[in-house]
């Protein structure tokens, strides 16, 4: 089967797309695995699928390395760049995702400025905090986070019994100065560290306001830099959260499966 595709990049967060609008393409877990291998296929942290919605400008349908469904971020951004080259949409967009419904705004510098579902609680869990930002994150707060073993101790809260069976994304966190923070994630599905993840930016961020942090946090990624914008409501939950950054495509082309 011939397979056309997009290649993507999200500060380093990178997605094979796939322009399903004419709903050519149903993928299996070993198909989605096999295109995100890095030996035998094209290789990326995830797969998208963009197609028709009745309501909305587009339908995204997002998997991991692994073939597990989620929301992503990054890749959502990616996608909304897609669509943009695609002509679907002018500027903005609306589109249903993985937890619901999204907008988007293509920014003059080429960012995209994406609204993330409302947070309603951070749970005290362990050594850290716990929220679901459209998929779950673990947050744990470091030092010199440049030098931190995120695979190793990632691996053993992802795993870990308190979040079983699910599991959870893990994120290491170092505050630094000037509103900002570094952070290093272990993402779930994909089962490693990534050089960025835009739910666990958006937590890490949201994380930041119990340490005095203010909107727009800025944070620094090993795959470059994102600001994340919200409101803390009197309840604690926390609204109009938005997720900037860059997205890119890399190169396009035809893949045999």
């Amino acid at each position: 089967m011939q397979f056309p595709f997009f290649k993507y990049q999200a500060t380093g967060n990178d997605f094979v797309i796939v322009d399903n609008r004419e709903g050519k393409f149903s993928l299996s877990v070993d198909e989605i695995k096999r295109i995100c291998d890095r030996k035998f296929g094209v290789g990326a942290d995830g797969l998208m699928l963009i197609e028709q919605h009745p309501s909305f400008d587009f339908n995204l349908i997002y998997y991991n390395a692994d073939g597990s469904p989620s929301l992503c971020g990054n890749g959502s951004r990616a996608a909304v760049v897609t669509a943009s080259a695609l002509g679907m949409i002018n500027g903005k967009a609306k589109f249903n995702a993985y937890d619901g419904a999204h907008e988007a705004q293509l920014l003059p510098n080429g960012h995209v400025r994406l609204k993330m579902n409302d947070v309603r609680e951070i749970k005290n869990s362990g050594d850290g905090v716990f929220l679901n930002t459209g998929s779950p994150h673990f947050i744990k707060w470091v030092s010199e986070v440049n030098n931190y073993s995120v695979f190793e101790e990632g691996k053993k809260i992802r795993y870990s019994e308190v979040f079983k069976p699910a599991g959870t994304n893990v994120n290491f966190v170092e505050p630094l100065k000037d509103n900002t923070i570094f952070v290093r994630t272990y993402e779930r599905g994909v089962e490693n560290e990534t050089l960025s993840c835009g739910t666990g930016v958006t937590a890490a961020a949201l994380a930041a306001s119990s340490k005095n942090y203010v909107s727009p946090v800025t944070v620094n990624t090993l795959g470059g830099q994102l600001s994340v914008e919200f409101k803390v409501s009197h309840d604690g939950s926390f609204t109009d959260i938005f997720l900037i950054g860059p997205a890119k495509m890399v190169f396009q082309g035809v893949l045999e499966l």
